[in-house]
């Protein structure tokens, strides 16, 4: 018999009318089954978390990070189990779903901490002005109402705990709704949560079905939405929903620039090992995952053979194997799809340097170089374990093609000149600039979101719950300052 696993309204377990199989990428074997919840319940979940805004936004600092607390801490005594987990209903290797968990008991502990600084208030004189003596303005912040989070399948823990966690961290309901390819992480938030102090009605986990999201994100008792997943359903959400507040966490195809100066051997290596680890980590479904190398022209004849040769190094095979580097996609049907971008790009003249073939779910890390820029993989984002490989003469021309994009989330700038850096910084047009390193570098306390096409809005926990609140000043009369 496979488990069914319940869902969680309003705090407390439930199960619908019908279940969800959830299946491995690797081998099809049936995972476990998750309820699915009714119309109703739904209702009754987003009705409970509306009432419950109040008391929750009232609840003491001390509670909410007692309980963000005790998740950061389950989840560690829990890491095996629930790696083991991510592994299975999602493709990723063992090993990198080890590091997810260690990331999501991060972000909770953040939280934990930052609930506890959290609207501590800003005093400011306001009798600069003769009209403004004896008058002091207190800024606070307050939640903006309850937030719809919808989480992606390519993390499918740490993603749902950047979407919980900053919430609980400001006393705002929120009602999560997990991938259906991955909706297992995200119950098991659910079950860590339940065994916290938090008012009922202040957290549901909700594994709907896509076709019943229109409504929940219509619905006005939720002006909060943070989304993370593509650009094509995030903007058909921020059209459909102009007066609400959203952050959008959308798509990226990072680049990788290495620059004329970053010429040593061990320079050379360290960036081609970089590249080829974080264009196929998570098989290349990550938003900041390394799809384009930019090199200058000076390094580009010694850096590309190393690439090449440390993609070909990248183990391919059962995610549960802790030697693998590389495991399947999240389905047959998205493999298929690089597949064929990738084929249109070579019957288009790109050069297929390595990789390029499909075995089920599972496409081999590829690189690709000479790719015309008008084909498919040149404009869209891959979510595959694609790389393709572009030389440029000079600074100007690297940032020029780095900014040739639609997207705009992360980039990596491989320099040891300072004032590269701040001009990369300047002139990059992205969320992010990690120099030194592959634009698939994240802290999950740091800002993280992008411009262009990329979304809007930041999370990272402090920012998050920036995101979440909005300030509202008090101005106190007839003071003797």
């Amino acid at each position: 018999m496979t488990d069914t696993h319940a869902f969680w309204l309003a705090g407390r377990q439930a199960t619908g009318e019908t279940t969800l199989d959830v299946t491995s990428p690797w081998d099809g074997r049936l995972v476990a089954k998750a309820s699915i919840p009714t119309d109703a319940q739904v209702e009754e979940a987003v009705a409970a978390a509306y009432a419950v805004r109040d008391e929750f936004a009232a609840t003491p600092a001390h509670v909410r990070a007692a309980a963000l607390d005790h998740v950061s801490k389950r989840l560690v005594e829990r890491t095996e189990e629930i790696a083991q987990l991510i592994s299975a209903e999602n493709g990723k290797p063992i090993k990198w779903a080890r590091g997810e968990v260690g990331r999501a008991i991060s972000v909770f502990r953040f939280a934990a901490e930052e609930a506890r600084r959290f609207n501590g208030g800003e005093a400011q004189r306001l009798d600069t002005d003769a009209g403004g003596q004896g008058r002091l303005a207190l800024t606070r912040r307050f939640s903006k109402g309850v937030v719809l989070g919808i989480a992606p399948f390519n993390f499918p823990l740490n993603l749902c705990a950047h979407k919980i966690a900053p919430a609980i961290a400001v006393g705002t309901p929120i009602i999560l709704k997990p991938a259906p390819a991955t909706p297992l992480s995200g119950l098991i938030l659910g079950e860590l949560l339940a065994e916290t102090e938090l008012p009922a009605g202040s957290w549901s986990v909700l594994p709907v079905a896509n076709d019943h999201m229109p409504a929940l994100v219509q619905d006005e008792r939720l002006p909060v939405i943070s989304f993370t997943g593509s650009d094509k359903v995030g903007y058909a959400i921020m059209d459909s929903v102009p007066r609400k507040h959203l952050t959008l966490e959308l798509g990226g195809n990072g680049a990788a620039v290495v620059l004329g100066d970053f010429s040593s051997d061990a320079d050379l290596d360290w960036a081609a090992t970089r590249i080829a680890t974080f264009s196929n980590y998570q098989g290349g479904q990550s938003c900041i995952s390394v799809q384009r190398v930019i090199a200058d022209a000076s390094v580009y004849d010694r850096l590309l053979p190393r690439i090449v040769k440390a993609v070909e190094a990248q183990v391919t095979g059962d995610p549960s194997d802790a030697k693998t580097d590389v495991g399947p996609l999240v389905s047959e049907d998205a493999a298929k799809r690089v597949e064929s971008w990738v084929d249109e790009a070579v019957k288009a003249g790109a050069q297929l340097l390595t990789g390029g073939k499909r075995d089920g779910a599972t496409y081999a890390p590829t690189v690709l170089g000479d790719v015309p820029a008008d084909v498919t993989i040149s404009c869209e984002e891959v979510f595959g374990p694609v790389l393709t490989v572009k030389k440029v003469d000079g600074e100007d021309e690297a940032f020029a093609a780095v900014n040739d994009s639609k997207y705009g989330l992360q980039a990596g700038v491989f320099t040891h000149n300072l004032q590269t850096a701040f001009r990369a910084h300047r002139a990059l047009e992205v969320g992010g600039v990690i120099v030194g390193d592959v634009p698939s570098y994240r802290a999950d306390q740091m800002p993280y979101g992008g411009v262009k096409q990329s979304g809007v809005g930041r999370e990272g926990v402090r920012f998050a719950m920036d995101d979440y609140t909005y300030e509202r000043v008090m101005v106190l009369t007839g003071l003797d300052l």
